[in-house]
């Protein structure tokens, strides 16, 4: 029986999820919770779009900044943690409010997820040696005969994903495809989704000034304070879009210029990848365009109508 209402602000990177998750949560007295993958991870506040400590300090800002780079955040940890802080806000009387574009995160939330068991630390470290030594070919052949199915499913050059198929058959003698195709466990509360679809040509835009915008607010120092510790190139949280462009650029091999129009196209990729997930995974309750003045009015009078 569902025991409460969350809303769900979402959509592709830049389309203005954080600002329309901040004045939902002041209008209906609410937290944010971070549904973003890389905003997660605390070394790349300015990289990642977290919010500002301006807007923290406004509305409470749960799960930003929290995990140190080189940990792994898996789409089941992500739900434990994010269903902690739903339960928090709603026992305390506080509207909870997901706001991100990791869409397999949410479905994890929303539609449940199969219960695998932790993988000890050494399986891990020894997965990922592993995958070093082998090579990205031979580990996918080799994962391929123990778990063709989760193959079949996985980019050739995947490192994470391979990685954990294999800790995971190592940890549990069962496949990963087989985990997951274990009975799920949706959570218990009513979620109401609201997806940006913003506009492409607007969207293409965004992203290139959102950039410049970041280098205007010092992304570069941000970036080379950790690339200078001399990071594992494993860890992580150093996916996040634009830090392997800006470290190529710190070690001589790529101008600025290139690596800022690099960032950006691939931003723009991915955007697209997210569009495209949305339209046929997600079935949201309401869609917004980012370009309207109207939009949290819109969104606060259909949140007000249905039943919190």
């Amino acid at each position: 029986m569902a025991k409460g209402r969350v809303i769900v602000v979402t959509g592709p990177t830049a389309s203005g999820k954080s600002a329309l998750a901040l004045a939902l949560s002041e209008r209906f007295g609410g937290a944010v919770i971070n549904a973003d993958a890389m905003q997660t991870y605390d070394a790349f506040p300015i990289l990642t779009a977290q919010p500002t400590a301006e807007e923290r300090a406004r509305m409470p800002h749960l799960l930003y900044g929290v995990l140190p780079l080189s940990d792994t955040l898996s789409a089941a940890r992500w739900r434990t943690l994010a269903s902690a802080e739903i339960e928090r806000c709603l026992a305390e009387g506080r509207t909870a409010i997901l706001c991100g574009g990791s869409g397999l995160y949410l479905r994890a939330l929303m539609q449940g997820i199969a219960a695998i068991p932790d993988v000890p630390a050494a399986i891990r470290e020894m997965a990922n040696a592993e995958w070093q030594q082998m090579g990205a070919e031979a580990f996918r052949s080799r994962l391929g005969v123990r778990d063709p199915a989760i193959v079949a499913r996985l980019k050739p050059g995947d490192r994470q994903r391979h990685v954990r198929a294999w800790e995971v058959l190592q940890a549990t003698g069962r496949p990963l495809s087989q985990w997951q195709a274990g009975e799920d466990v949706p959570a218990p509360w009513r979620f109401a989704i609201l997806l940006l679809a913003p506009e492409r040509a607007w969207l293409r835009a965004r992203i290139e000034t959102r950039f410049d915008a970041m280098l205007a607010q010092g992304v570069l120092a941000e970036v080379r304070a950790v690339f200078d510790r001399r990071p594992d190139p494993r860890w992580p949280g150093l996916k996040a879009h634009g830090a392997p462009q800006l470290f190529d650029h710190f070690r001589g091999e790529l101008p600025l210029e290139n690596a800022r129009q690099i960032v950006i196209d691939r931003t723009r990729q991915y955007a697209k990848r997210q569009m495209t997930w949305f339209r046929h995974q997600l079935s949201p309750d309401l869609v917004l365009d980012p370009q309207s003045t109207q939009s949290l009015e819109v969104a606060a009078q259909y949140l007000t109508k249905i039943e919190p």
